[in-house]
């Protein structure tokens, strides 16, 4: 095993097991993480296994990330709890705070727990963005359109998730509710003032996050670079929210991010930026070409941020959770919130 300080990219893999340029890559130096996806995913046993053989290569480990917030977004989905939208707790909310207080709690519970019983670290939740409605890619993964119920509903479930001794991840800062396009496909620009986003910001400033994952959404009120790329907007994040966990890219390959050119700019821009871990997911293509030739002044600040996030609790293991009562609690909260 490998003694090696933790890199600032995480990159993915294509199958369900490590193969020959998988391990080689995850040793890089450059690398600190790595993100699965659903086509990783076969069943609970085999996570099991590749999760074991990725946190095997290396000292400290890498951080195994995922999105699974519930809803439309979660990838391993056969063998685990099938999770409501966050909309449902904020339904919820309207009629009883603290029966949707309870279930928030007890999905992050769930959510972290079968995670890290097959020995996933990290989840990027929760979405903080509000919910203004007309947007594409956001819609019922938002919690709310009222800051207040965000806060109280994000905090909750931050508390479920640390209870299974996994960090929180807001999403995707400064606020990509307000915005039509889905930054996936295209390049949103919001052109609110700075002033009309402090709400979008309310819920930063009030919750305890561990990580926070920037947005390709261009803020005309305060960069002409997306917030991934921004400086102005990750100095705001460090100086005025006063944020001291880790600032993830969202992937540098989607379209939102070519604003800055190929994928060496894209993470040479958004490293210089200030952002801690970037993620470049769904290329290996350039993956190799990066690895090969970005040469970056590496601070080891940076991925100290990153290792605090690795888990220092015991997981249960599965069998164990089945037996635990407030899994079996939670998952019949879910039920009812799935019906």
């Amino acid at each position: 095993m490998t003694h090696l300080p933790l890199g600032p990219l995480m990159i993915d893999i294509a199958g369900t097991e490590l193969t020959d340029l998988d391990r080689e890559r995850l040793c890089h130096p450059l690398v600190g993480g790595i993100i699965l996806f659903s086509r990783n995913y076969a069943d609970p046993e085999q996570l099991s296994v590749l999760t074991a053989a990725i946190h095997a290569l290396r000292t400290p480990a890498l951080l195994i990330a995922v999105d699974h917030e519930g809803g439309r977004v979660q990838r391993f989905r056969d063998g685990f709890t099938r999770l409501p939208a966050m909309a449902t707790l904020g339904k919820m909310w309207d009629e009883n705070i603290q029966d949707a207080l309870a279930a928030a709690r007890q999905v992050g519970y769930v959510l972290a727990a079968e995670l890290r019983a097959r020995g996933v670290d990290y989840s990027f939740t929760p979405v903080l963005d509000l919910d203004y409605g007309p947007s594409r890619v956001i819609g019922d993964r938002a919690f709310h359109r009222e800051p207040a119920a965000v806060i109280t509903l994000a905090a909750a479930l931050g508390e479920g998730l640390g209870l299974a001794g996994m960090g929180s991840c807001g999403k995707h800062f400064p606020g990509h509710g307000y915005v039509i396009p889905d930054s996936h496909v295209e390049l949103p620009v919001d052109d609110r003032a700075l002033e009309a986003m402090q709400e979008d910001i309310l819920p930063y400033r009030k919750l305890p996050l561990d990580g926070v994952m920037a947005a390709h959404v261009i803020y005309n009120c305060v960069d002409c670079n997306t917030a991934v790329f921004s400086n102005k907007w990750i100095s705001y994040l460090r100086n005025d929210i006063k944020f001291d966990g880790v600032v993830f890219t969202d992937d540098l390959s989607m379209a939102g991010a070519g604003v800055v050119g190929g994928m060496l700019n894209r993470v040479e821009t958004a490293y210089n930026a200030g952002c801690d871990m970037l993620l470049v997911c769904n290329a290996p293509d350039v993956v190799g070409e990066v690895l090969e030739n970005w040469k970056p002044e590496i601070d080891p600040v940076r991925g100290k941020r990153v290792e605090a996030l690795i888990p220092d609790v015991p997981a249960k293991d599965w069998q164990a959770l089945q037996s635990d009562s407030g899994y079996t609690a939670a998952q019949q909260t879910i039920a009812k919130l799935m019906a």
